[in-house]
């Protein structure tokens, strides 16, 4: 993701938010018995939790940090 994206998805409340929406949809296709949407929802889902949580890095703290 670039810096710009990051801004967005600076309060934890966004992230959270964007997540469950994402698991919420995944859930929705596999009890539907779609598994081809459910395994792409599911790996959206999978992507939200890396990038979002795992490996975010505030933009904010990186610059304070940097001084």
């Amino acid at each position: 993701m670039r810096d710009n994206d990051l801004i967005f998805f600076r309060p934890m409340w966004r992230r959270v938010a964007v997540t469950l929406f994402c698991v919420a949809w995944a859930a929705v296709e596999w009890l539907t018995g779609q598994p081809f949407w459910g395994i792409i929802a599911s790996g959206i889902t999978a992507y939200c939790v890396w990038v979002l949580f795992y490996n975010y890095k505030d933009p904010e703290a990186e610059s304070t940090s940097d001084s």
